[in-house]
């Protein structure tokens, strides 16, 4: 039995979309327990045998800044979700809630994995082959060193093992070019880094990638610093609403635009469905001592209920166990970069 604890509080909705994807979850999954945690009122009238609440006092706010969120709400059903994990109550925690705040609580919490100086979001892309390309950082690291992005390819390279079972997934450093010569000096930098990582055995590394290399799927894995990588998954996630925006516009048109949009329907709904962007919500916060998942703060029941998969995915798979596996096997190679905070 795969036990995730839910921050049922956190994101635009809160309680009307999360306790919906609950059960959904739970239906589809039989295997599996939640425990509820929040304020009690809003989650009193959820029933189910694989369901339990568990009490808070307090909610982290969209808006609140993290020392807020970290020093002041310190029973915040955020911050309690992530406690359940750290006791062994829960295998893995899922929130929708404030991305800074979630990293910081379940940093202070957690603590991180040694060798790993800081933690990193990651997510799948979908890309033109038909599946999807994992990208990280997302936005927990603004600025970051060349032996930072070399961790974050460690523990990259880990997730996608678990979630495609592929022993040796290829990594791609995001560039300006493909050639060694271009790039910043942390890119540069970087690249050597990988480089020897790849001939270490620890990584394998296909060398530089750009832009729209993320949605080929040139490489399984794309590494790259928090600021660049939030910027890539906002514009995909821009694109998927274009193209909804863009049937619903056609079907409205005049009748031999409706007539054409019907006998194309199958083959564009099939395209909408491979871009939603919902369908790959659910961000792994890599590199912590504990499973946590950052939902979209604007998911809806669908897309939550996909953050909780994949952290129940995670979960039954062991992640953090061959995460920490990868990372101790590149520990010597880790250990000759590390950066001190």
């Amino acid at each position: 039995m795969i036990t995730i604890a839910v921050d049922c509080m956190g994101g635009d909705h809160g309680p009307r979309v999360t306790l919906a994807a609950c059960r959904n979850f739970l239906e589809h999954h039989p295997e599996a327990e939640l425990l509820l945690v929040g304020l009690a009122e809003p989650l009193a009238g959820f029933r189910h045998a694989r369901a339990r609440v568990v009490a808070a006092t307090e909610v982290v706010g969209m808006d609140d800044p993290i020392e807020v969120a970290l020093r002041r709400k310190k029973d915040s059903s955020m911050r309690v979700a992530i406690e359940q994990v750290k006791v062994g109550a829960a295998q893995a925690a899922v929130s929708a809630g404030n991305t800074g705040a979630l990293m910081a609580i379940a940093r202070y919490v957690l603590k991180t994995v040694e060798g790993i100086d800081r933690p990193a979001i990651a997510t799948q892309l979908p890309n033109a082959t038909g599946g999807a390309t994992t990208v990280l950082d997302l936005g927990a690291n603004v600025d970051c060193t060349a032996e930072h992005l070399l961790q974050f390819a460690v523990m990259g390279s880990a997730l996608v093992s678990v979630l495609r079972n592929e022993a040796n997934p290829s990594v791609g450093l995001l560039n300006i070019g493909e050639e060694v010569i271009k790039g910043n000096e942390v890119i540069k930098k970087a690249g050597e880094l990988l480089r020897s990582a790849s001939n270490s055995g620890d990584l394998n590394f296909h060398g530089n990638v750009e832009g729209n290399d993320i949605f080929k799927g040139t490489t399984d894995i794309v590494v790259c610093d928090g600021f660049v990588g939030n910027v890539a998954l906002k514009t995909s996630e821009g694109l998927a609403s274009m193209i909804g925006g863009f049937l619903k516009e056609e079907f409205s048109r005049n009748i031999l635009t409706k007539i054409a949009a019907i006998f194309a329907l199958p083959v564009l709904l099939a395209f909408k469905k491979r871009v939603d962007h919902r369908r790959y919500n659910g961000a792994a916060l890599l590199g912590l001592r504990g499973l946590v998942f950052k939902s979209h703060g604007s998911a809806d029941e669908l897309a939550f209920e996909q953050a909780l998969n994949r952290a129940y995915d995670a979960a039954r798979n062991q992640l953090l166990d061959r995460v920490q596996a990868r990372i101790a096997h590149a520990a010597p190679l880790l250990a000759g970069v590390a950066t001190p905070e």
